[in-house]
């Protein structure tokens, strides 16, 4: 099997992140629940995974780094969190249905949202985003890089405007998170979320919030901690006042070494390499008069190792499962859980053929892509 759906969940793992959840599920006893030694040990080493977390991306305190199922939860945690009846959203045309679906679910509470949209331009996005600011506007949000068309969005520059007017930011880094760099104290991003089990080669079932202002969120979820406890009110500290209930131990140790192999790679070395095969991917398919190509050429720090494309008239879950069928190789059809980005380059009939390497892809098998295209 030739797997290029990293955008979906990064595979293979690193060796280490494998030992890692290999032996922490073996010796995992309940982190912060327990005075034995067991317990203790399980709280330094998640507390060691949130220093890890803090320091790559600028979370500003061990504390500000809040462990969440996925970047879904995490997205939710701060929607939900943070906004009420009256409360005005901005977010980008590029946005996942994480962002989306509770935003919607909000607008039946009074909630309403504005779409930007993005253009090529990042000054007609800036212009975009600040035309749609209201005197009620509580958040923008913006996705960091598109999980469709790999577009990568100036949400540095979106973010000191929310500064200037005084509105919190959330940035979606699904697809960013491992690969460029981010800092939310030097950036301003008030709220990050990042899944644990893409770019940050950790499991599935793990994701962050970097929450540089929690005081901003109210709770979604309450219940034990292990602190506190004589108290029925949750804690109002960040991180016990976002993560109730057993933390997942094994996945968190995992993410945990997925972040050592992040660090020690460099974010700035598995860009390169990603955007140096999908640039080859986008020379070889542009050859292909059957090929449909919907963006520009990607460039290294202006695109993420996304590529979508379609096929002739081949509706894309007709190429992929050709592609799986036939060839062996793992890519993802349809509308990929983002039905406005798709809407933007009109492709919601159809859907798209999305191809995402990562550290691991070899050219060899970009190239056995390019070659099964050809012979359809």
């Amino acid at each position: 099997m030739i797997y290029l759906d990293n955008a979906a969940t990064t595979y293979p793992k690193p060796q280490s992140v494998r030992r890692a959840l290999a032996n922490a599920s073996m010796t995992a006893a309940n982190p912060g629940r327990s005075g034995h030694r067991m317990s203790f040990a399980a709280s330094e080493q998640i507390y060691r995974c949130r220093v890890k977390a803090a320091e790559l991306f600028g979370a500003g305190s061990p504390e500000n780094v809040c462990f969440t199922l996925n970047c879904t939860y995490a997205a939710n945690a701060v929607i939900k969190g943070m906004l009420s009846s009256g409360d005005h959203v901005v977010i980008s045309d590029m946005e996942h249905n994480a962002v989306v679906r509770p935003l919607h679910a909000l607008s039946k509470q009074g909630v309403s949202y504005t779409v930007v949209t993005t253009s090529e331009d990042d000054e007609k996005t800036l212009s975009a985003f600040r035309d749609a600011l209201r005197t009620n506007t509580k958040l923008v949000i913006c996705t960091h890089v598109s999980n469709v068309w790999g577009i990568k969005l100036p949400v540095e520059r979106i973010a000191a405007m929310c500064s200037q007017y005084g509105i919190p930011i959330m940035i979606d880094a699904a697809q960013s998170a491992g690969v460029f760099k981010i800092n939310a104290q030097e950036s301003g991003f008030d709220f990050v979320c990042m899944p644990g089990h893409k770019g940050l080669y950790g499991p599935m079932g793990t994701g962050l919030l970097i929450a540089r202002r929690p005081e901003l969120l109210s709770t979604t979820i309450e219940g034990g901690t292990g602190s506190a406890s004589l108290s029925p009110e949750q804690p109002d500290f960040p991180p016990d006042k976002f993560e109730s209930g057993t933390p997942n131990y094994p996945g968190i140790i995992g993410l945990s070494s997925g972040l050592d192999f992040v660090k020690s790679t460099t974010p700035a070395r598995i860009l390169a390499h990603e955007a140096q095969l999908t640039s080859m991917l986008y020379d070889r398919l542009a050859k292909n008069s059957r090929v449909t190509l919907y963006t520009p050429r990607p460039e290294k720090g202006r695109s993420g190792g996304v590529l979508s494309f379609n096929v002739g008239s081949y509706n894309s879950e007709k190429v992929a499962a050709y592609l799986n069928e036939k060839h062996g190789i793992a890519v993802r059809a349809g509308l990929h859980c983002a039905p406005l980005a798709h809407k933007h380059f009109g492709t919601l009939e159809t859907g798209a053929v999305r191809v995402s390497p990562s550290y691991f892809t070899t050219q060899n098998e970009i190239l056995s892509l390019a070659r099964a295209i050809d012979r359809m």
